[in-house]
């Protein structure tokens, strides 16, 4: 086997030990043909690896041989997977984090029972189908989906495009208010694929982005700061992801430089330490802690 092969095959295994992939992405991926991708699922199952396919797409079971000798010394026990997902599961209001983390326990660690078993079924059974209308551009219906805002269950007739967050989101543009919105899959009852209706807005799907603090949309902001020891070590601890944003600027001084899509996250981090943080861009954000500051001196001057 040539060496260009090794590393196709390494690759291969790479994207499929984490979400699922159908033949026409890995075909698009490695510039190979449909052909040749299904010959390497073959040499994968040839070796010992379980290759699952869910619909179109095609994935690599945790519990494959090789996954459970490499990770044999770096892995939690089936017992602690069962007790860590228990402990985040009774957690209120754990958010999307807590999310995540059941997530890939039941994903890695096979405990359907720990949420009921049909619970898990139905939320794979939405997965597929969503993966079925992304794939074939269809319409769906998200059933009896419960929003939180209006405080209501209705059903969402949307063209779903995107998944966000490991699958606990799925971004869609929907047909009667016109607009991109993300839907949790937590709050789906059911997923039906309208065969008969395609997309016909395809030009209007958007991304969404979501920052570091945890604020989602579609416009960004680019932000500056320039922070002290204190800021800096309680950003690193708050919102871990910020580090690769972080470069040193001298002596306990460092550069903090970002998209936004709220000022509020970031704003509120501010004014906490705003002794130790100097904001050197964007312009929207310094009228943000003004008004901010304006609205606290009025608020407590009258008292």
């Amino acid at each position: 086997m040539t060496q260009e092969r090794i590393d196709r095959i390494l690759d291969l295994v790479l994207m499929l030990s984490g979400d699922g992939h159908t033949v026409e992405e890995l075909s698009e991926t490695f510039g190979v043909s449909k052909r040749l991708c299904y010959y390497m699922l073959t040499c994968l199952r040839q070796h010992g690896f379980i290759v699952i396919k869910q619909g179109k797409v095609y994935r690599l079971n945790p519990k494959s041989p090789f996954f459970q000798q490499v990770s044999a010394n770096i892995s939690f026990s089936e017992d602690e997977a069962a007790f860590l997902f228990k402990l985040v599961d009774n957690v209120e209001d754990s958010g999307r984090y807590g999310e995540l983390v059941k997530n890939k326990l039941v994903r890695f660690y096979d405990i359907d029972y720990l949420c009921g078993g049909k619970a898990s079924k139905t939320r794979a059974q939405m997965i597929n189908n969503l993966y079925d209308a992304i794939d074939r551009k269809r319409v769906v219906v998200l059933k009896n989906y419960s929003s939180p805002h209006s405080k209501t269950v209705s059903d969402r007739v949307v063209e779903p495009f995107l998944f966000m967050n490991d699958k606990c989101d799925v971004r869609c543009f929907e047909l009667s208010s016109g607009k991109n919105k993300t839907f949790k899959l937590s709050r789906i009852g059911e997923v039906r694929v309208v065969e008969d209706a395609v997309w016909s807005n395809e030009d209007k799907h958007c991304q969404v982005y979501t920052d570091i603090f945890l604020f989602s949309g579609e416009e960004k902001h680019r932000v500056k700061l320039r922070l002290g020891r204190l800021s800096h070590d309680l950003l690193l601890e708050e919102y871990p992801l910020s580090a690769r944003s972080i470069t040193p600027d001298g002596d306990d001084r460092w550069i903090f430089e970002t998209d936004v899509v709220s000022y509020v996250g970031i704003g509120r981090f501010v004014i906490g330490l705003s002794d130790d943080i100097e904001v050197l861009s964007d312009d929207g954000l310094k009228d943000y802690l003004k008004s901010k500051a304006d609205s606290l001196l009025y608020k407590y001057a009258r008292e």
